[in-house]
């Protein structure tokens, strides 16, 4: 799993790309599908849990034809990965 959050210009229009063009090109990258969250405290921030792992993430984000589906999507900048913390069972 890989917890990633960006900045966008309009959700409605992040949702549509992602849903899309972007999912097809995640797909391209071996990810199994991703959950989006709007963050409540910040209008034009999501956080996205994507089932992933970090080899698909890479190459996913190395691609160069991923910056053209973010700018499309109205990404102010580059997704950036969580820091994985400790896990705990309950």
């Amino acid at each position: 799993m890989i917890l990633a959050t960006t900045t966008v210009e309009d959700y409605d229009r992040f949702l549509e790309i992602f849903s899309t063009k972007g999912a097809e090109k995640r797909a391209e990258h071996g990810s199994n599908g991703a959950q989006v969250f709007r963050d409540p405290n910040q209008d034009d921030r999501v956080w996205v849990l994507f089932d992933w792992d970090g080899d698909g993430w890479q190459s996913f984000v190395s691609d160069p034809e991923v910056p053209p589906i973010m700018k499309e999507a109205g990404h102010k900048g580059p997704p950036q990965a969580a820091e994985v913390g400790p896990r705990y069972d309950a």
